[in-house]
């Protein structure tokens, strides 16, 4: 082989060695590009799961008082929209439906509902021929959620066209004094007159009725109670949403 020859042959080989190195740089540029982007990708992603698990914790913890409440309960209300509930007593079960145009009440009985505020709790107020009342008891573990849960009133919500018919359910006025009858969250009373309390109208927000069980209503409403309208055996029940 003659020098010129072999100058070309070294050149050629440095040419395909230099062009080896770089397709490996550059596949390995590429590779550790992609490797870059996926685990940025992951870093993005767990730290947007973690924001949502801290709004969904905020939620779960927040203390509901009279200035967050309504706030609390616009939003609550898009995002949650059942609007039917189970009533388990062991008389049977009374199927409540929930109206839409009262969305405040309604997002409260649901939030109530799945916070389970609602189980254990008694039908503590029972008036032959007029309502049962629902939503509280004398025991600590009842307080106790009250606590957790927060402080609050309700406006009412009486201009909506609903009347006090047998059957429907209606959140009563706080027990303090309460010139403009904000509603007490924690409570509710089923009508059982017939054909209604009609007296009632314009006084109570009327937020759903009963769709199943008025024969369980109406066997609570002749259970014998005391002399302040309480049942003389504790009438327990348990607040379940009603899948469709």
């Amino acid at each position: 082989m003659n020098k010129s020859k072999l100058i070309i042959f070294f050149i050629f080989y440095a040419l395909v060695f230099f062009q080896c190195n770089l397709d490996k740089s550059q596949k390995k540029k590429n590779t550790t590009t992609k490797d870059s982007a996926i685990n940025n990708k992951k870093k993005v992603n767990s730290q947007n799961s973690e924001v949502l698990e801290k709004e969904s914790e905020e939620k779960k913890s927040i203390i509901l008082n009279d200035k967050n409440a309504i706030p609390f309960f616009f939003q609550y209300q898009k995002e949650n929209l059942e609007n039917s509930v189970r009533i388990s007593t062991r008389f049977g079960n009374i199927d409540i439906q929930l109206f839409e145009n009262t969305p405040y009440h309604r997002a409260n009985f649901i939030y109530l509902t799945k916070k389970r505020y609602f189980n254990n709790t008694t039908f503590h107020r029972v008036v032959p021929g007029f309502i049962i009342q629902g939503g509280n008891s004398d025991r600590y573990e009842t307080a106790k959620k009250r606590g957790e849960i927060g402080k609050y009133l309700l406006p009412p919500d009486t201009r909506k066209g609903y009347s006090h018919h047998r059957g429907v359910i209606a959140m009563p006025s706080s027990e303090i004094e309460n010139p403009y009858k904000l509603a007490s969250p924690y409570e509710f009373f089923i009508v059982q007159q017939s054909p209604g309390a009609y007296h009632l109208d314009g006084s109570y927000t009327i937020f759903g009725k009963v769709i199943a069980g008025m024969e369980v209503v109406d066997i609570i409403n002749k259970q014998k109670t005391d002399k302040r309208e309480t049942p003389l055996t504790n009438i327990f029940m348990d607040v379940s949403i009603l899948e469709k």
